[in-house]
């Protein structure tokens, strides 16, 4: 239990890296909805989705190959050294051809080339500090980690709010004055990306000071492991992005163009309701990854695996319901322009579809620790056909309810595939009898609530009291020795 209770210590922690940072920038929806149209804000959606995949693409596993291999000893320095020295050289190359073909670019992503030149910048910089974050998670400093990620959020929101909001009454036309220089009307999505590049360079110079700290030398035997470990990671990451982010590019292509960005910009806004699962499922993966690395040779490892799996899927099942209750509310709060929403139909099947893609970062960790990253690339890659597939069917005749469909599919099948492989490869005692116990309960008071009784916050609350009333006569005596 002691164990457990460390892990809840580092998932709190890694939680303000997440949570705080989130909520901060969560304050930039009612913001863009309030100051873009439908179309403006779809225009930037399209954007960060195609943001999400090169993430993914200048990251190559990377990050992941690092806990790999930082754990032995032996290759802590070397490992340090080796991923620092391949980023960099990797990010470099990018910007030099990614500059050099932008309009190419801006063509084959149907952006325009304006805004390429901030994308690529901005790529680079967040490429440039994976590394020394992943040595502040590695060496246990969790808060200096969530200050420095709180720090990022925090300039990126404040220089949106003074680039949106604050600068148009700074201008004086009649005088010259510093702001006139800086105010251009309507650049308010080149102020949108403007305000993450400040933040990115930022973040990399305070981050400086962990690169002095490594010996910068190559590793080449070294570097091939964690390149071909890094491989199915990145193709596993590439099958995320499209899993996670591509449905708005498909959206672009496949709905009628004179209404393409406005129907992706409902979408993107509705879509961000769903966030509570993915921030409360990101701090328990950023909690958990090092654990599982670190414990994977403990000798009731299994059985701790399994507790967290449960505890995990049963807190889910919880803020879901709770959502799906308050949704109306949270619509209001953070959405206020009606006109976006016209998409909360998809709120329920994303947030579903965030639970299950949680589940599966949890139940993935039989092929982490056993060196069988492929099966991770395998299910991902199952899971972006799923999408892919369904995408292009389902939206020329449902538009982007068909996308929320297809974001459930596929990472249900995941969750599904991993379980199933695990099994076989490195059994974990799950109790599955409790949880499915729980999952129709949850799922069977959501569906009351939405269909049934929405906006009837007396029985939803009711619904909320009876699920955790449940939960809390289950969980009793553990809950009860953990507290302890």
């Amino acid at each position: 239990m002691s164990v457990l209770k460390n892990l809840f210590k580092q998932t709190v922690i890694y939680g303000l890296a997440t949570v705080i940072p989130r909520m901060m920038s969560f304050v930039l929806l009612p913001l863009y909805t309030d100051l873009l149209p439908t179309q403006e804000y779809g225009k930037v959606s399209i954007i960060f989705a195609w943001i999400v995949v090169f993430n993914v693409i200048l990251a190559y596993g990377m990050e992941t190959a690092f806990f790999r291999f930082y754990h032995d000893d032996k290759t802590k320095s070397s490992v340090k050294g080796t991923s620092a020295i391949s980023i960099a050289v990797s990010s470099l190359i990018f910007l030099g051809l990614a500059l050099y073909l932008k309009s190419y670019l801006a063509a084959l992503m149907n952006i325009d080339v304006k805004y390429i030149t901030f994308v690529i910048w901005i790529l680079v910089l967040d490429a440039l500090v994976i590394i020394p974050f992943s040595i502040l998670r590695a060496k246990g400093k969790s808060m200096t980690y969530s200050v420095l990620k709180i720090v990022n959020v925090a300039v990126n929101l404040g220089l949106n709010v003074f680039f949106l909001v604050l600068l148009k009454d700074l201008v004086n036309p009649s005088k010259e004055v510093f702001w006139n220089s800086i105010w251009f009307s309507g650049a308010e999505i080149s102020y949108i990306f403007i305000s993450n590049l400040i933040a990115s360079l930022l973040t990399l110079l305070m981050l400086i000071p962990v690169y002095f700290k490594i010996k910068f030398r190559v590793n080449f035997s070294l570097l091939k492991k964690m390149l071909r470990f890094g491989f199915p990671v990145m193709v596993a990451g590439l099958a995320y992005a499209v899993n996670e982010t591509f449905d708005r590019i498909l959206l672009d292509y496949l709905l009628p163009p004179e209404t393409a960005e406005s129907q992706i910009g409902e979408y993107s806004a509705c879509y961000k309701l769903a966030l509570f699962i993915t921030l409360f499922a990101t701090a328990f993966r950023l909690g958990i990854e090092p654990f599982f690395f670190s414990h994977s040779k403990e000798k009731n490892s299994k059985e701790t695996y399994a507790v967290i799996t449960k505890y995990f899927v049963l807190i889910g099942l919880g803020i879901l319901l709770s959502v799906i209750v308050f949704v109306d509310v949270l619509k209001e709060l953070f959405i206020s322009d009606e006109s976006y929403w016209e998409a909360m139909t998809v709120v329920p099947y994303i947030l579903l579809a965030n639970l299950c893609l949680g589940i599966y970062f949890n139940l993935s960790v039989w092929y982490k620790i056993t060196d069988r990253t492929k099966y991770g690339a395998y299910f991902s890659v199952v899971g972006a056909l799923v999408t892919l597939a369904l995408n292009f069917w389902l939206i020329p005749i449902i538009g982007y309810k068909g996308s929320a469909i297809a974001t459930l599919s596929a990472y249900g099948t995941m969750m599904i595939l991993s379980w199933y492989f695990g099994k076989k490869h490195y059994p974990i005692p799950y109790n599955l009898k409790k949880l499915g116990v729980f999952t129709v309960l949850a799922l069977g008071f959501s569906a009351l609530s939405f269909l049934l009784f929405r906006g009837n916050l007396v029985i939803g609350v009711l619904l909320i009291a009876v699920f955790f009333g449940a939960l809390y006569v289950s969980e009793r005596k553990e809950l009860k020795q953990f507290l302890k």
